[in-house]
């Protein structure tokens, strides 16, 4: 099977897009790299990976950690990614499928 050269889009996600890229995306929208109504459908894994490393270089600023953001940031962050955990939960996502290695 063949990898898509595109990607498929935050919207279009398994697991109601908590996905390794589906937070890359939401911490983009966090930092304002991009704005919040970006999906990034369509993209080409280059824009793809141009857009980790520019949220790579924002959480280096803050330590990578949710705790070190100032407040703005951290209720951004809240947002985003407590409205993604809803939307995913919602979808049936339980979390689980991150973890099942664990054991």
């Amino acid at each position: 099977m063949t990898r898509p050269n595109k990607y498929v889009g935050l919207n279009n996600e398994v697991h109601g897009g908590m996905t390794p890229l589906g937070k890359v995306i939401r911490d983009a929208w966090v930092f304002s790299i991009i704005e919040e109504t970006e999906t990034c459908e369509g993209w080409n894994y280059a824009g793809i990976d141009n857009l980790l490393s520019k949220v790579n270089q924002e959480w280096d600023k803050y330590g990578c950690l949710v705790s070190h953001l100032p407040p703005d940031l951290l209720k951004r962050h809240q947002r985003i990614h407590g409205h993604a955990l809803e939307k995913a939960k919602a979808s049936g996502w339980s979390g689980e499928t991150e973890t099942d290695d664990e054991n």
